[in-house]
């Protein structure tokens, strides 16, 4: 994507530059995993079982643990490298909660964890075409992010999105065993799973939604995770869980951020909800959709 910058009305091109080490990538995003992924650090260089891992974090929000690889040159593959650190995460769990519980205050217990969830991060000023094409899977715990540098000290990131195909990484995991035996423990959900529960007038209520939020804005996109669809700008301004006969949403807004005239949106700050958020809503019909699209723009104008 090209960027410029607005100059007494004119549109001057702003070049990109490169970073002289994969040192200098790593450095920068561990500094800012939290602005950038939401994602709270655990450890730098981090080793289990012979294998170095870049970075280890934690997802609070999916309660589950995320590494992440940072990468300048082409050479690697996606696919092993990533099942690999996936493999020794699953096989090694005490020492990564012992890692968080050395960082943080407030501790980890194991069954708070959700293994499921865990994933790989790659991120890289640029993939290859195959790096590209390994990832079309619709279950595969694997992101790839592309971060470039410009010379006027901006950073961009963006993830890249595979085609959309519906084949399954388990299709292959015949000519692995550590993609079969991590797949027993690791799920990848979509879209279809949450939808298996609901009702078919759910099912339109809920294209119906997803067809205004994406409008938003072009940096829309959608993640599902266990418990709910989330649909991100910067991050989840919207977070949606799909039932049998309706859709329970939450706004990303602390109490008294949201300007909800109907006074409809309940207060959740103090109980347990899956969500992000402190503001939930119930909606099981078009009028209610309607209704929810004003709340949800100021969430998203807050979020991105």
């Amino acid at each position: 994507m090209d960027i410029y910058f607005v100059n007494k009305g004119k549109l001057q091109y702003v070049e990109s530059t490169n970073f002289r080490l994969e040192k200098n990538i790593q450095d920068l995003c561990e500094s800012n995993l939290m602005t950038l992924f939401r994602l709270d650090s655990v450890s730098s260089e981090f080793t289990l079982s012979n294998l170095r891992m870049d970075t280890l974090a934690f997802d609070s929000a999916t309660k589950s643990f995320v590494v992440i690889e940072y990468k300048k040159d082409k050479n690697f593959s996606v696919i092993d490298q990533g099942y690999a650190y996936l493999s020794s995460v699953l096989n090694n769990k005490a020492d990564c909660i012992l890692a968080y519980n050395e960082t943080h205050r407030i501790p980890l217990k194991r069954d708070s964890i959700d293994w499921t969830q865990t994933r790989v991060i790659f991120i890289s000023p640029t993939f290859t075409q195959y790096q590209i094409q390994s990832i079309n899977f619709r279950d595969l715990p694997i992101e790839l992010w592309e971060i470039k540098k410009y010379k006027n000290e901006t950073i961009g990131l963006t993830q890249v999105q595979n085609s959309g195909s519906t084949e399954s990484i388990k299709t292959i995991s015949s000519k692995s065993s550590v993609i079969r035996d991590v797949g027993k423990e690791i799920t990848v959900y979509s879209e279809e799973d949450h939808l298996l529960i609901a009702s078919d007038k759910i099912k339109e209520l809920y294209e119906q939604l997803k067809t205004y939020l994406m409008g938003f804005g072009d940096g829309v996109r959608i993640k599902p995770v266990k418990h709910y669809i989330a649909f991100i700008a910067r991050t989840n301004f919207v977070d949606v869980h799909i039932q049998k006969e309706a859709l329970k949403v939450w706004l990303n807004l602390k109490i008294g951020e949201l300007n909800d005239i109907g006074k409809l949106a309940r207060d959740v700050s103090k109980i347990g909800h899956f969500g992000n958020g402190q503001y939930e809503l119930s909606l099981t019909s078009d009028t209610d959709v309607r209704y929810f699209i004003d709340l949800a723009e100021q969430s998203y104008k807050k979020n991105s």
